[in-house]
This record gives C-alpha cells, sequence and structure tokens, in this order.
C-alpha cells in the first residue's frame, strides 16, 4: 500500500505541473488516460509487495534449514563424543596388579557429589501378568513424572550384564555361576545401580511418595550417596529363624549413586563367595530356604556390607556426615 500512496501522489504532481504547463488538449488527454495510470500504479505496488512477502517467506524457510542442520549436527556431535568417550575408556588399562575391587572402582568411579540419577529399574518375570506389571510401573511413574523407568526381563539382564561388564570376566563369571534366578536378580540389582546408578525396586512395591521426597529437608542430596530402608528391626526372641541379623536392612528398595563403595564391596564378595562355591563344587544349596539367600546375595549380606562401611567409616576419625541415609 506504501508503494501504491507514492505512486498516487507522484501521479497527482504530475498533473499539477502539466496543467500549469500544457493547452486544454493536453490536459485532456491526461484525464482520459488517468484510470489506466492508477490502474498501472496499484498493480505495480502491489507486485512489488508479492515479491517482498515472496523473499520474507524464502528466508524464513532458510532459517528452518539453517536450524534443522544444525539439530542434526549437534546430535551427530554428541553421538560421537559418547562414542569417543567410550573407546577412551575402553584403552584405560588398570594396572596388572589390581586387585578386584580396584577394577571395579576404576572402571565404575564414585562421585559423592553427584546427583541422584532420576532412573527408576524393576525386574519380572513371566510369572506375573503385563497387566498387574503395567499397573505397578503406572504408580511409580505417576508419582515421579520426568524419571526414566525401565522393566527388564531376564534376557535384557543377562544382555546388559554381559554388555557393561565384559572388562571385567570375574563379574561374568559369577553371573553365570548363581544357580537360580533370585540370585542372579540380587546379584543385578547392585550391578545396574553401580552402572548408573537412581532407584533400584523390587516390581512387587509401590511408592507411598515420591522419591525426591525421600531426602529430609534438613539434609542436603550432595552429602548423600546411598539410601535405604529398614526391613526388619526384629523383637522376637526366635528372630534368627527368619532373618540373619536382629536389624535388617532390605534390598527391595536402593536408591544410589552410581559406583558407591557399598554397591562396590558387595558386589566383590558375591564373586568371591559364588567363585569359591564353585571351586569347591558347593553351588547346589536348598533355596527354599530365605536365610540361604539372605546370606549368599540378599538382605543379610547387604546388612553386613552397610555394617562394615559404617564401622570403617567411624574407625577413619573423619566426623561430620555421612554418605548414606536410612529410611524407617
Amino acid at each position: 500500500m506504501l508503494f501504491a500512496v507514492i505512486a498516487l501522489i507522484s501521479l497527482a504532481l504530475a498533473v499539477r505541473y502539466l496543467f500549469h504547463n500544457s493547452n486544454a488538449t493536453d490536459l485532456q488527454k491526461i484525464l482520459q488516460n488517468l484510470p489506466k495510470e492508477i490502474s498501472q500504479s496499484i498493480n505495480y505496488a502491489n507486485t512489488i509487495q508479492s515479491t517482498d512477502s515472496d523473499l520474507v517467506q524464502h528466508f524464513e524457510k532458510l532459517a528452518q534449514e539453517i536450524r534443522h542442520q544444525q539439530d542434526v549436527q549437534a546430535k551427530q556431535f554428541d553421538k560421537q563424543r559418547k562414542i569417543l568417550e567410550k573407546k577412551i575408556q575402553d584403552l584405560k588399562q588398570t594396572p596388572p596388579e589390581a586387585t578386584l575391587r580396584e577394577r571395579i572402582a576404576f572402571t565404575f568411579p564414585y562421585d559423592s557429589h553427584a546427583k541422584f540419577p532420576a532412573f527408576i529399574w524393576q525386574t519380572w518375570s513371566n510369572d506375573q501378568s503385563p497387566e498387574s506389571v503395567q499397573d505397578i510401573k503406572g504408580m511409580w511413574e505417576s508419582k515421579n513424572p520426568g524419571f526414566a523407568h525401565e522393566v527388564l526381563n531376564h534376557d535384557v539382564i543377562n544382555a546388559l550384564v554381559h554388555h557393561y561388564f565384559y572388562s571385567i570376566p570375574e563379574i561374568l563369571e559369577t553371573y553365570e555361576a548363581l544357580p537360580s534366578v533370585i540370585l542372579k536378580i540380587d546379584f543385578f540389582k547392585y550391578l545396574i545401580l553401580l552402572v548408573h546408578g537412581g532407584v533400584y525396586a523390587d516390581i512387587d512395591t509401590f511408592p507411598v511418595q515420591p522419591i525426591p521426597n525421600w531426602i529430609p529437608e534438613e539434609l542436603s542430596p550432595s552429602d548423600i550417596g546411598l539410601i535405604v530402608g529398614v526391613e526388619e528391626d526384629a523383637q522376637r526372641a526366635d528372630w534368627r529363624t527368619k532373618y540373619i541379623r536382629r536389624l535388617q536392612f532390605g534390598t527391595w528398595i536402593i536408591q544410589a549413586k552410581p559406583g558407591h563403595p557399598i554397591l562396590r564391596e558387595i558386589i566383590a564378595q558375591i564373586i568371591e563367595t559364588t567363585l569359591q562355591r564353585k571351586k569347591d563344587d558347593q553351588l547346589s544349596v536348598n533355596l527354599r530356604n530365605d536365610l540361604n539367600i539372605m546370606s549368599w546375595t540378599g538382605s543379610g549380606l547387604w546388612t553386613d556390607t552397610i555394617f562394615t562401611y559404617f564401622n570403617d567409616f567411624m574407625r577413619s576419625g573423619v566426623r561430620g556426615k555421612g554418605h548414606m541415609e536410612i529410611i524407617p
């Protein structure tokens, strides 16, 4: 429209000039051609405006294509970075004289000030219906939006163990040697938390409150590396018939940062016990007795490992907050 207005003003000035410098005949001719001149001026202005609009659209499309290319390149760079980091990690070699615990610590280092990863890990077997598993999965996800939630079957678990621990053959040998699915699942929960951290929860558990609320407000998450719950604080005289320890910590729900020393220690102990049993041809035990499971891979060994960690911490003379929280 701006071009049309300018054209009309120019035309008016031309008419005024000709009016003063031309005779009546010339003026009549000009007036006759006036509608044609106005139409041409308007059409020219519309053509210019249309061209400008097409040019703007072209630039917008070009900008979108550039942004898309930048996003694709950024994803490719990130993927290449991860591949390069993995190759660098693979090239790192522990000293030949390194112990099992040192190799685990080297491969899966612990950062006490890191954040708790937003992962939820659960396992299930074919004995459970898909509907019930989905219901439980939905409860965890509704309480914890934004968390990555994985429910893994035995085939996936087996693949993950071989993927993450190919550089520590003792772990693979132990996993294969464990004589039951229950023992393998116990072992796996420590392994997956060692690698990724987050929350492991048995498939028959459900959240009473969101995971971020598990840490009391007066405590900083950077001061805590592991959260466990009390499985039993036995008051009965015959507690030994059902539990390994009078005060026993549960393994049905664990929250941890990757590489936590307690995870490293319990994994090492399970390896040592299992490989010794294999060497002595004593892998076949009565697994219908829960106490055998508790002492091999379960809450009994878990409790002893935690208390040993506490005792070592106390003996170290270090003062201040520890890196573990117990939920009643």
